[in-house]
């Protein structure tokens, strides 16, 4: 087994974990104590892993060289009839998974940037850290696209007019009734249409925060 197989799909698991636990934690922060009180506030993998999203699809994608790269744990479950801030709360809460990948892969980034000018980084680390940065970046834009259930289409629907929102609002109850069929119709759309455009984009921002190009 390849070590960098082994060390995309931990970077990618933890990264998602993170993510998910800060829309928990930002929920707690405004009143809402479902993800504590399903002890789903904590860094422990095994409380978040989706078999399929967390270690068999990365697994696959890695190990074929598809050239891409998806991953997702379990939801956060939280209530947003509990959230003091209903007009922003669930835009709050949604944002709050994206907003710290990308403060993840800024850290790493400018440890990069002085680990190189100054030298005392190993290449190893450099390139652990490069899929840091990468796979963040990666996931707090996924993660914003605006279709459900993706963070982003909570975003949205907090920041439309209310006539907009409320159509918006419609439409992503009409898609969430198809569940797994309208996720993998937006996936098979995603990887052979958007794919190119999405990862160019990506790399775009990982040599603006890094200084170099993702391998």
């Amino acid at each position: 087994m390849q070590p960098d197989f082994i060390f995309i799909i931990a970077i990618l698991l933890m990264s998602v974990v993170i993510h998910e636990v800060s829309h928990g934690y930002v929920a707690d922060m405004l009143g809402d104590p479902t993800a504590r009180l399903a002890g789903r506030l904590t860094l422990n993998p095994l409380k978040h892993l989706d078999p399929l999203g967390s270690i068999i699809i990365p697994a696959l994608l890695v190990l074929s060289n598809a050239g891409f790269l998806i991953g997702w744990a379990k939801p956060v479950p939280y209530n947003p009839y509990n959230l003091s801030n209903q007009k922003w709360g669930e835009a709050l809460v949604a944002g709050a998974g994206p907003l710290v990948n990308i403060f993840i892969a800024i850290i790493f980034g400018i440890l990069i940037r002085f680990g190189i000018a100054f030298e005392f980084l190993t290449p190893s680390f450099v390139e652990i850290a490069s899929y840091v940065v990468f796979i963040n970046i990666l996931l707090a834009l996924f993660n914003m696209i605006p279709i459900p259930p993706l963070d982003g289409s909570k975003v949205l629907a907090s920041i439309l007019p209310y006539e907009l929102a409320y159509k918006y609002n419609r439409l992503q109850e009409f898609m969430l009734r198809y569940g797994m069929i309208g996720g993998l119709l937006f996936l098979f759309a995603f990887i052979f249409f958007l794919w190119p455009f999405f990862s160019a984009f990506v790399s775009f921002l990982f040599t603006i925060i890094v200084g170099f190009s993702f391998f």
